[in-house]
């Protein structure tokens, strides 16, 4: 049996009598017609080695199975792997199933395992209540995804891309743009997930940027915009008090008298820049 000759994924689920797990964050998206746009979107093809995390019953997995791709599916709740295993069988060679959260999964030691160590891009429906921390692992982590095309709640997506002075523009959105071009390319209303969340949904499509900082840079950017945004309210003087303040400020060349939402990306780095000379 091929991919394309499994039953509809309602069906399927209703054999084994699963549903959502409101623990997990759990939102399944089972039209097809969506998935496949998500793979399209993702530029996923016959080379593509693709780590999907939160499958579930697996219909982004279909998409991407059907676009060729060799996918490593990490899934936590082991309710689904019977279904999965089917999937699997179905498309004999392409889809590895691991059972972990996926938190903290070693990614490269993956890939040297099931993938003679190739690089691979994330493609995820990411469970609701993990989607940042997965996303800070991905972008500060040591292994580097080619890219990411993941599902969010809206305003988180809305926050990876959002430019200095928006509403949505915060310490996400400055780590995010640190590392990545941020890009929103789908939205997604409730109607679209069974069952259908309290919230919308976007996807957002991740591309590294070729000169990305280095890791103390981040490190040190990390503790920046914790302090900045965590008073954001406040003049820079004071919210980066703990940090070095006015002083810091000046070094970096910026008006310690700006708040934390009025500094653009670029300003952020120099502050981490000056935070490590200064230390």
């Amino acid at each position: 049996m091929a991919v394309a000759d499994l039953p509809p994924l309602r069906e399927a689920l209703d054999a084994y009598g699963l549903g959502a797990k409101k623990s997990f964050g759990q939102h399944f998206l089972l039209d097809l017609n969506v998935t496949r746009k998500i793979a399209r979107l993702a530029g996923v093809g016959e080379d593509s080695t693709v780590i999907e995390v939160g499958p579930g019953p697996g219909g982004l997995t279909r998409a991407l199975l059907e676009a060729g791709a060799r996918v490593i599916a990490v899934e936590k709740d082991a309710r689904f792997l019977p279904l999965l295993e089917e999937l699997a069988d179905a498309a004999p060679g392409q889809l590895t199933l691991i059972q972990a959260d996926a938190l903290v999964v070693d990614e490269a030691a993956l890939l040297a395992e099931h993938a003679g160590g190739a690089p691979a891009s994330i493609v995820a429906n990411l469970p609701y209540n993990v989607g940042t921390p997965l996303l800070i692992k991905w972008l500060l982590g040591d292994w580097r995804p080619t890219t990411m095309t993941l599902m969010f709640q809206k305003e988180v997506a809305r926050r990876l891309v959002a430019a200095a002075g928006a509403d949505d523009y915060g310490r996400l959105s400055v780590i995010t743009q640190a590392v990545c071009d941020a890009r929103i390319v789908m939205d997604l209303p409730a109607r679209a997930f069974t069952p259908p969340p309290k919230v919308e949904s976007a996807v957002a499509h991740l591309t590294p940027l070729p000169d990305r900082p280095d890791a103390a840079v981040l490190a040190a950017l990390e503790r920046v915009t914790a302090a900045a945004f965590g008073q954001r309210r406040k003049m820079l003087r004071s919210s980066l008090k703990v940090v070095g303040g006015e002083a810091l400020c000046e070094a970096a060349g910026i008006d310690p008298s700006q708040r934390a939402e009025t500094v653009p990306m670029e300003g952020f780095l120099g502050l981490a820049r000056a935070y490590i000379a200064l230390a």
